[in-house]
């Protein structure tokens, strides 16, 4: 298995910068695990791709069928229908601490465009995005189609964000702070402490935060902070924190393509729908109808938050208990793996995994990718950290039959490893 999308060693003056930009490993392993199922082997356990086992409530479809034979097919405002705004406010307001306002508040094709599109609006010509050096692959994406340059942070004991490293990592073009928790892939929770620490920091050097929140409601150990609470009592003016959140996560809702974002100010707000009218004209209006029926069914992503800290505490202590995994994840979807002990790159061990016991991972070396950029902000090269060539990624969000099934498998495969490395 090679990763097809690598940036070749030379790369013409010339071309559209997001060529050069490559896709992720999830992108390369969704493929080869698909390609391999279709062989004479039969099924894959699934343990790369956050696809949860679980479905939304039933009255999410009966609103999207409902709304097509209605005929509420035709455009909506370009930041969404005030009903499903006015939901999420509510929402905000008394789950998050959050003190929105519909005007602030855009329905988006998912968390990711929607992450995407705020970039663009608060992106500045040569300015930095400071990113965990161990980061979702398409957050780096996101940051380098908005022109961002991207600079990385490093992550202390557990992945876990060190206030002081993150200032540390930060120079005079530094503009946007991104903070992810619960974490992909790690699944690192950030404190309160933490978070205002680094609020306080961005605030004072005139930053903006982005916070990615797309696993708010798979928070085991501890609880969620959203750092955009941490505002309420500021000004509108002063506030500095951006937020983010997904249908796709809490509700299962995958598919459908619906989250929200939910910007400091109105001057945001503003270059925002200018984005958004350029990028999507407007969402789904179906789909938002679908949006207003899980806005109303809750305590449904509560139920899902608890079937995945049943599957993490069911299999997880193996992996722990095998010297795989140093701890549980606190959150999130997934958990990485150090697989130094099979004697395997992460490559190399994911495409035997896969080709072997029929277990598909996805390398570390995608979530820890670090870009040389040129002037115009072109990829001229790109290059994993070396300490990710020995971790995994595993999802716990899959059905625990196959999780069970997956892991026992891998687990079986790292002993046959470190068994032959002893002859």
């Amino acid at each position: 298995m090679t990763m097809l999308s690598q940036v070749p060693s030379h790369v013409p003056s010339q071309v559209p910068i997001a060529s050069t930009i490559p896709l992720s490993w999830l992108h390369e392993i969704f493929y080869a695990a698909a390609e391999e199922e279709r062989g004479p082997g039969g099924q894959v356990a699934k343990l790369h791709v956050g696809e949860p086992y679980f479905d939304p409530p039933p009255e999410v479809a009966d609103a999207l069928v409902a709304a097509v034979r209605r005929g509420e097919t035709g455009y909506t405002p370009v930041d969404g229908l005030l009903e499903l705004r006015e939901l999420i406010v509510a929402k905000l307001r008394a789950a998050n601490g959050i003190d929105a306002a519909p005007s602030r508040v855009f329905v988006t094709p998912g968390s990711c465009q929607g992450l995407a599109s705020l970039l663009k609006a608060i992106a500045e010509p040569g300015a930095e995005i400071l990113l965990p050096e161990l980061h979702w692959p398409v957050h780096l994406q996101q940051a380098l189609l908005a022109g961002l340059r991207p600079v990385f942070y490093p992550l202390g004991p557990g992945y876990r964000p060190d206030p002081e490293a993150v200032l540390a990592a930060a120079g005079p073009a530094t503009r946007v702070l991104l903070l992810n928790s619960p974490a992909n892939p790690s699944g690192v929770v950030m404190d309160a402490a933490a978070v205002g620490r680094l609020l306080h920091a961005a605030r004072s050097r005139g930053w903006r935060v982005v916070s990615d929140e797309a696993y708010e409601h798979f928070v085991f150990d501890g609880e969620h902070v959203s750092p955009a609470s941490l505002e309420r009592g500021l000004p509108e003016a002063e506030r500095i924190v951006h937020s983010t959140f997904s249908f796709s996560k809490s509700m299962a809702m995958t598919g459908y393509r619906l989250g929200y974002v939910v910007t400091a100010d109105e001057r945001t707000a503003s270059t925002l729908r200018v984005v958004q009218e350029a990028s999507i004209i407007g969402p789904s209006t179906p789909v938002q109808h679908a949006g207003i029926a899980a806005m109303r069914c809750l305590p449904a992503a509560d139920a899902h938050g608890e079937l995945v800290r049943r599957n993490r505490d069911a299999v997880l202590p193996g992996l722990v208990a095998a010297g795989l995994l140093p701890g549980l994840p606190s959150g999130g979807w997934y958990a990485m793996l150090d697989i130094a002990r099979s004697g395997l790159d992460a490559e190399t061990f994911a495409a035997r995994l896969l080709r072997e016991r029929r277990v598909a991972v996805v390398p570390g070396t995608g979530f820890a990718l670090q870009p040389g950029l040129d002037g115009a902000g072109a990829v001229r090269s790109i290059e994993p950290a070396p300490w990710s060539h020995r971790l995994v990624r595993i999802a716990f969000c899959v059905a625990p039959e196959v999780l069970r099934e997956g892991v026992a498998r891998l687990l079986d495969f790292v002993a046959e490893c470190d068994a032959s490395r002893r002859v």
